[in-house]
């Protein structure tokens, strides 16, 4: 009985090990810490982990499993898929990508747009079946993201050159990456993408530069740092975790629409300086809540309840501040509004509108101004931090290292995300993308 356990187990690793090797992952070593993982890899580590069980008359969830993942890893992941759906599950994925849409048997097409103009179920039925919906004219080739009429060419010279790269999976390889140009880094999934732009160019850069941010990957040098004055990373990680914080904070828009209220009659006959206009700062804001708009109530062993502050309603600020106005919209109202209604509101104060008018060029437009920043997605806290740097005027030349920006966009928000780091590009500066989708 003791050897049929052995094979029962022995017959459970293979299987597992099988699956690892089926999502393209055979050339992980067993000893490989997860830390070091890729985007991709993790998330397809995490499928191996539900294929594994055998489930049958299951509902698996997957939220965009072809996030980091190569067009060939893709086959293999649309080719588990319907095994799984064969086996006689139910799976929902949630998706962007064309293939994997085009795959499926039914499609549940949510829109039309983004936010408050969202919600509503454009199609569902047959996936071949989808016409005119913005997802469908897409899918169908009615419209497409438009191919460069005319390409940069790169500068004798003008370059940074990577000699000996060898974190993770590099092969003491030699790069060399055009500076003022829009450079994409591309490769299946696994390949070294990651190691090279961030663990090597961006940290070796940033330690040249005397502001280390880690220990670099291992490399022999880098040379033509002297061209650019600095090195940004703009990735997915989450902008910050506090529910303070929020986009008309983050873009500092909050300063002068303070300084606005303060400037109104009422607000002057009473006193009030900007400050009674923070949430952060007692004179102003609600007693009871602290500004946060919700009291915590702690459940010891289940999740925290939030409630809604029952002094301010969740407004966050006092009665008498809430009193002052600017044409008939107080504090609370201000940060109610989506980017797109204040730039309309505001349209006569050009220090509001210069900060919030990049969030559109990125696809926020439909952001509201009071969004905690800690309940974005990924996606939308890369194109937030993106938007800082579409002003101009940040100093010199800058490289800018994008790590899968087009991560749970669709293909308007690409066409809208190409354009403005194209407009990064002619403002001097150089990009460098880690990207597998092919527009």
């Amino acid at each position: 009985s003791g050897d049929a356990a052995g094979r029962l187990i022995l017959g459970e690793v293979r299987n597992r090990l099988g699956y690892l090797r089926d999502v393209g992952l055979g050339y992980l070593t067993l000893d490989r810490q997860s830390r070091t993982l890729s985007g991709g890899e993790v998330q397809r580590v995490a499928l191996t982990s539900a294929l594994g069980s055998s489930l049958v008359n299951s509902l698996y969830i997957l939220d965009e499993p072809s996030i980091g993942l190569h067009p060939r890893d893709n086959h293999r992941l649309i080719k588990i898929i319907k095994g799984l759906r064969d086996l006689g599950n139910t799976i929902v994925v949630v998706e962007h990508d064309p293939e994997i849409i085009s795959q499926s048997d039914f499609m549940l097409d949510m829109g039309p747009k983004a936010g408050e103009q969202g919600g509503q179920v454009i199609y569902f039925g047959p996936t071949s079946g989808v016409k005119n919906s913005l997802t469908g004219q897409y899918l169908k080739g009615k419209k497409v993201i438009p191919m460069p009429t005319k390409r940069r060419r790169p500068k004798k010279g003008i370059s940074l050159i990577v000699k000996g790269a060898a974190a993770h999976n590099l092969k003491q390889i030699d790069v060399e990456i055009p500076l003022g140009l829009l450079v994409c880094l591309t490769g299946v999934s696994g390949s070294g993408k990651s190691s090279l732009a961030e663990e090597i160019i961006y940290k070796g850069i940033k330690r040249a530069k005397g502001d280390s941010k880690g220990s670099p990957g291992t490399y022999k040098t880098i040379t033509g740092i002297q061209q650019i004055d600095e090195v940004v990373l703009v990735d997915q990680r989450p902008i910050g975790r506090t529910p303070r914080a929020n986009p008309l904070t983050y873009t500092k828009a909050l300063d002068p629409v303070r300084r606005l209220l303060a400037a109104t009659a009422s607000a002057r006959s009473k006193g009030f300086d900007p400050g009674y206009f923070s949430f952060n700062v007692a004179k102003g804001r609600c007693d009871t809540c602290k500004g946060e708009g919700f009291e915590k109530v702690e459940m010891q062993f289940l999740s925290d309840v939030y409630l809604t502050c029952p002094s301010c309603n969740g407004k966050r600020f006092k009665k008498n501040v809430l009193e002052i106005t600017y044409r008939e919209k107080n504090i609370s109202d201000i940060f109610s509004m989506t980017v797109d209604q204040a730039i309309s509101f505001f349209q006569d104060h050009p220090p509001i509108i210069d900060v919030l008018k990049p969030l559109p060029d990125v696809g926020l437009g439909y952001m509201r101004l009071g969004q905690p920043i800690n309940t974005l997605s990924g996606g939308e806290a890369q194109r937030l931090k993106l938007s800082r740097y579409l002003k101009g005027g940040n100093g010199g030349p800058q490289l800018f290292i994008f790590d899968e920006p087009t991560t749970g966009l669709h293909f308007e928000d690409i066409n809208m995300l190409l354009t403005a780091l194209q407009r990064v590009v002619d403002q001097g500066n150089s990009v460098l993308i880690i990207e597998h989708n092919l527009d």
